[in-house]
């Protein structure tokens, strides 16, 4: 299948700037990425497709191989290599994942981990410490790192005579690419690290101290820097994003900075008034209920809702009283009440205001049927 033209995938002109170059690639980056696109094979392959264009089209040498013969102009550069996406993907979105590249005379960088941690309202609200343990690769402490046995260095590469790139002839002119027997590292390991057999990388399990500060909301992460993984001797750390994941609360919703709950309220309390403790994210409150309180009112009691991470500005709190009809009455109680809704109707509308409404729209939807 035929790729597709490099400037098409990027939805640019031919003659785009670099900066423009950027900017279209981080948009279809941002947009098909995997981790925003997960179990998408159609997302992944858009998300390779834009790598490979700006790979290309992102470097001035080979954008004007590509500009002179097409496709074939750099297949021969390996834009889908080594050197290729890991430095594009490193220079794009350092800004966002806090990374680099080797590219530009950064160092390499490793890969970074994300984390979620579970958190009660209650720990999200007021912060908290919590300690977590990590999967990761790191540097073999045996060989540093190296993947040779300690007292045996690696060897120079033959292929490429230790300098990590080799020439290849490609149609009339010629291109450079990573040497494929040594990676690119201008070394190859002929004593192997027992510890690592010769990876220079071993899996560890980690336990990290996260102070998780008050106020954070589910879905936002926090950033422990160089507690990624390694690729390498002479890299820098990848970083580990910790995601917050809220656990359902037994009374609380939370929307944003507000909290919402629903309060369960006896009818003589809602027809005389009165006040009830309610519980909040601070302490216990009193809430006034006015008499004649209607089923479902809301009461809004200002900044006890949670204080925003960002800004500070204190949320507030939404109690929904619902009337609660009681049961288990014994005969006296039924008695009462029976005559309580005796007199309730001798006094007609005036007691039942929503109840007369209903009645009055009942009759005049009826006479209209007739009619």
């Amino acid at each position: 299948m035929s790729k597709r033209d490099y400037y098409e995938v990027l939805g640019v002109g031919r003659d785009a700037s670099s900066d423009e170059l950027k900017k279209a690639y981080r948009r279809l980056a941002m947009k098909y990425h995997p981790d925003r696109n997960q179990n998408s094979p159609e997302s992944e392959e858009r998300f390779k497709e834009a790598k490979e264009a700006y790979s290309v089209l992102g470097n001035p040498e080979k954008r004007s191989a590509y500009n002179q013969f097409g496709h074939a102009g750099v297949e021969a550069s390996g834009g889908m290599g080594a050197g290729g996406f890991g430095d594009v993907f490193g220079d794009i979105f350092g800004d966002i994942f806090g990374g680099g590249s080797a590219s530009g005379g950064r160092r390499s960088r490793g890969t970074d981990l994300r984390y979620r941690l579970s958190l009660t309202l209650e720990e999200a609200v007021h912060g908290v410490e919590k300690q977590i343990r990590i999967p990761k690769r790191e540097n073999c402490a045996t060989c540093d790192g190296s993947g040779s046995r300690p007292g045996s260095e690696p060897s120079t590469c033959g292929t490429c005579n230790g300098q990590g790139q080799v020439r290849r002839q490609q149609g009339f002119f010629s291109v450079q690419q990573t040497c494929p027997s040594c990676q690119g590292r201008g070394k190859v390991i002929s004593d192997p690290c027992s510890s690592c057999h010769g990876q220079g990388l071993v899996q560890v399990e980690k336990t990290l101290s996260v102070k998780i500060p008050a106020g954070v909301d589910d879905g936002d992460q926090v950033r422990l820097s160089g507690e990624g993984e390694s690729s390498g001797p002479g890299t820098l750390k990848g970083d580990l994003y910790v995601q917050v994941r809220l656990k359902k609360h037994d009374i609380f919703e939370r929307e944003g900075d507000d909290l919402y709950c629903e309060i369960p309220v006896g009818f003589p309390t809602m027809a005389l008034g009165g006040s009830i403790e309610i519980p909040t994210l601070s302490g216990r409150a009193n809430l006034k209920i006015p008499s004649e309180s209607q089923s479902g009112r809301v009461f809004r009691l200002r900044d006890k809702g949670v204080k925003n991470v960002r800004n500070g500005q204190q949320g507030d709190l939404y109690c929904k009283v619902v009337v609660e009809t009681p049961v288990n009455l014994t005969k006296e109680q039924k008695k009462i009440l029976t005559q309580l809704d005796r007199s309730i109707r001798r006094g007609g509308g005036r007691h039942s205001p929503r109840g007369s409404s209903w009645t009055d729209r009942i009759k005049y939807f009826f006479d209209e049927l007739v009619s």
